[in-house]
């Protein structure tokens, strides 16, 4: 009687499934469906159990609980209509997918880009005007920095030095940079000489008497002596090393007198056409 009583407490939805629909059977008390063939169990919640069938006939669901064993008969319908003759629907041709527009704008956009980009590399390229290079004389060089040493300095007589020698290395090949002071001044020894025509004495040329015995600040400028302007360089180069690397510094000296008299030092390191034609 209680076993009646059960399975006639035992429902489903819907009350008419088709073949594939979720069949929820709730049942009076929780209660475990035996597997079947027939239909597969989707869940479980309590006393209601979700199935699914894909038969097309009267299922029967077997299960137990705690009051025994229990079977609930549930028809299923067919999706098909009556005298179906089973025959498939007609297929309808794939329809074509549209080209992509945006990679093909994507692409002209590019191009039209690139395109302006090289228009205006050549329009800046004639347009383009060349700055002109202001070249600076070594010589206008070389007196603009001793113009602006200042006599109260630090390592004022290194500074002088530096300058010197910068543009020695820039106005002859034969006076680098890479010498040392001996190498340097030796060099200017030999220059020295060799400008020196033959025969000449401290007061000039013994072959022309009507000057030999004239002062040199008498003589002509082209037959004057080249030692004066030597032993300045060889002075300001000495006193120079001398501050660098003596304890003692550079040897007393009027600083404000030399570093004037270094301003004649280019009509010597690049005398004019005629004096060396003649020096030669």
């Amino acid at each position: 009687m209680l076993a009646l009583l059960f399975l006639l407490i035992t429902t489903f939805q819907p009350p008419k499934p088709a073949i594939g629909d979720p069949i929820t059977i709730t049942f009076a008390a929780p209660t475990t469906v035996d597997p079947s063939a027939d239909y597969e169990v989707i869940s479980r919640n309590g006393n209601s159990v979700v199935i699914r069938t894909f038969v097309p006939h009267t299922i029967t669901v077997n299960a137990h609980s705690a009051e025994g064993p229990v079977s609930v008969m549930i028809p299923i319908h067919s999706v098909l209509k009556p005298d179906d003759k089973l025959e498939p629907a007609p297929l309808k041709p794939p329809k074509p997918e549209p080209w992509p527009r945006l990679p093909f704008v994507a692409i002209g956009i590019a191009a039209l880009a690139a395109i302006a980009a090289w228009i205006a590399v050549v329009i800046l390229a004639k347009w383009r005007v060349t700055r002109p290079v202001i070249v600076v004389a070594p010589a206008d060089e070389f007196r603009r920095r001793l113009r602006t040493l200042r006599p109260d300095a630090p390592k004022r007589w290194a500074t002088l030095a530096d300058i010197v020698r910068a543009y020695l290395a820039a106005v002859r090949t034969d006076l680098g940079a890479e010498l040392t002071t001996s190498e340097l001044l030796a060099r200017i020894d030999e220059e020295t000489e060799r400008r020196r025509p033959a025969g000449w004495t401290a007061a000039g040329s013994a072959a022309t008497s009507e000057i030999a015995g004239e002062p040199p600040a008498l003589q002509p400028p082209s037959r004057r002596r080249y030692d004066g302007d030597a032993s300045l360089v060889a002075t300001i180069l000495r006193q120079g090393d001398l501050e660098k690397f003596s304890p003692w510094g550079a040897a007393p000296a009027d600083f404000d007198a030399i570093a004037s008299q270094a301003l004649a030092i280019p009509a010597w390191a690049e005398p004019p056409v005629v004096q060396a034609e003649e020096a030669a």
